[in-house]
């Protein structure tokens, strides 16, 4: 397994006391477990603030998870000495959602894609520039554009280039943060193309984060659909697309295709949970037993998962 999240959590102190303790907490990570095989394409969909996000900089080592273990090839990266973390952090990159804020206004195109050869030390610094010039090509962009600045593009090219940023070090894993969202219809479909491509050359995996069930589920093999910090459902993409057996990822898809029940209301505070199902208070298949006892995430058939009382009657 390339990457294994074991339990992970991430709470966020929002409430101390009088000593400075904290006395609440944002669960934005709940307890979530899944693997990543290498080559493989996982997604993760729901909301936003569900976490997903969070999850995302959890594995890139932008944010400590609070409790739980990150693997990466059977390594906990918690044990890792801080020479070791840095010699890693090549292996795993990660796109961003805002192509506008993700690069530095002040430098060209080319000193931002030779930026991570140098931190890194990759590559003698005589082929450098020709790398460069080879890997503007690969995400669809010309040698021209080496020597322009972010501001001189337009959204999807600034992805482009966040993903070219992203492929310099030769990573293993790209955590892929809401990429196309920002992005019109027919752009978001040529950078999707784009992901599909690099995957099946390069067998690079990816986290593709989204909150659009139909983007991930034409990109990912596997997916994690996510609510208040925990993952609801999960299982090979196809067979959750088909018949999703949890009432939110059935809602998701519904919002998605323009048809079925609506979600009413706002997500509860995430700060005060109540007992239960956290879903209960939106869901349109509630039952009296849903407000007072939580179903874990257990496997009912095999390729996938699901927190649901009601499965088998959704």
């Amino acid at each position: 397994m390339l990457l294994s999240v074991q339990k992970v959590t991430k709470y966020f102190p929002v409430q101390r006391g009088l000593l400075g303790n904290p006395t609440a907490y944002i669960r934005a990570v709940d307890d979530i477990s899944f693997g990543i095989e290498k080559g493989k394409i996982v997604g993760v969909v729901g909301e936003s603030g569900c976490g997903k996000s969070t999850l995302g900089r959890c594995l890139v080592g932008l944010y400590e998870p609070t409790g739980g273990k990150i693997l990466w090839n059977g390594e906990g990266t918690d044990e890792m000495s801080p020479a070791r973390k840095h010699a890693l952090q090549r292996m795993y990159q990660m796109v961003f959602q805002n192509p506008f804020a993700s690069l530095n206004p002040r430098q060209k195109i080319e000193d931002i894609l030779l930026e991570p050869l140098e931190v890194h030390s990759l590559l003698p610094p005589l082929e450098r520039k020709g790398f460069v010039k080879r890997l503007v090509g690969e995400v669809g962009l010309s040698e021209n554009d080496l020597s322009k600045y972010p501001h001189e593009f337009s959204g999807g090219q600034r992805q482009r280039i966040g993903l070219a940023r992203a492929l310099a070090c030769k990573p293993e894993l790209i955590v892929l943060d809401e990429p196309v969202s920002s992005l019109d219809v027919s752009v978001q479909a040529s950078i999707l193309n784009l992901l599909s491509k690099l995957n099946a050359e390069t067998k690079i995996s990816y986290l593709f984060i989204s909150h659009d069930l139909q983007v991930v589920g034409y990109l990912s093999q596997w997916v994690l659909v996510m609510y208040l910090g925990k993952v609801v459902e999960e299982g090979e993409t196809l067979k959750v697309l088909e018949k999703p057996r949890h009432p939110y990822t059935k809602t998701l898809l519904n919002a998605t295709v323009g048809k079925g029940v609506k979600l009413e209301g706002e997500p509860p505070n995430p700060a005060k949970i109540s007992t239960g199902c956290p879903f209960h208070p939106r869901c349109p298949s509630v039952e009296e037993r849903c407000k007072t006892e939580k179903q874990e995430l257990l496997g009912q058939e095999k390729g996938w998962k699901v927190a649901c009382w009601k499965w088998d009657r959704i």
